[in-house]
């Protein structure tokens, strides 16, 4: 099976893109998603943070307090490196696992941090979603309701967009238009089952 890895920058449109592709029929793995069950209540990761953070990252039912956390990791390059050392691994063997048990031409797997993590060796193609700069700040303030200053920092966090061009098989410009967008889509998918049905011959 031909395994898409998508990603691009916060606030690219890299859901906007991933659903549509999931319109087609193509499965859709979200490392994002992947996080938020390996962090519920009982999970051996959960535990983890909260000794390495404290109490003080749990709410009192116990569940992560994620906007607490982020806060904390964005404004310390330590505290975001302590968390992905807890993190990373068990979304990879999580991924590993969900990939296995697909019977499709191709999947897609969402990875924000793709070029961060290195994961680059567990997909067969990079997919990039790029938008402008200021347009990914304005998404940022408004979907998460966070400042203009806390959306640049969080932006400031992640690989640089010449960097996560350098290793994308494809790019998909999304500036808003997004009936440009979707034509893209289109065309991407039947590219995307023509090499699957030829790495499979």
């Amino acid at each position: 099976m031909l395994v898409v890895g998508l990603t691009g920058g916060i606030g690219s449109g890299k859901t906007a893109v991933s659903d549509r592709f999931g319109d087609y029929g193509v499965p859709v793995i979200d490392t994002d998603q992947l996080a938020r069950e390996l962090v519920e209540p009982g999970q051996p990761a959960l535990v983890e943070i909260a000794r390495a953070f404290g109490p003080a990252c749990l709410d009192e039912q116990g569940r992560l307090r994620r906007d607490h956390l982020r806060e904390r990791v964005f404004a310390d390059p330590a505290s975001r490196h302590q968390l992905e050392a807890i993190l990373h691994p068990r979304i990879r063997a999580a991924m590993r696992a969900r990939v296995a048990v697909l019977v499709t031409p191709y999947c897609l797997v969402v990875i924000p941090l793709l070029v961060e993590t290195g994961m680059r060796e567990l997909v067969d193609r990079v997919l990039v979603v790029d938008a402008p700069e200021i347009e990914q700040i304005r998404r940022v303030v408004r979907r998460d309701k966070v400042s203009e200053e806390q959306a640049h920092r969080i932006l400031a966090a992640q690989a640089r967009r010449d960097q996560r061009l350098a290793l994308a098989d494809d790019v998909l410009e999304n500036a808003g238009d997004f009936d440009a967008l979707n034509r893209e889509i289109a065309a991407l998918h039947a590219r995307y089952l023509a090499l699957a049905e030829a790495k499979a011959a």
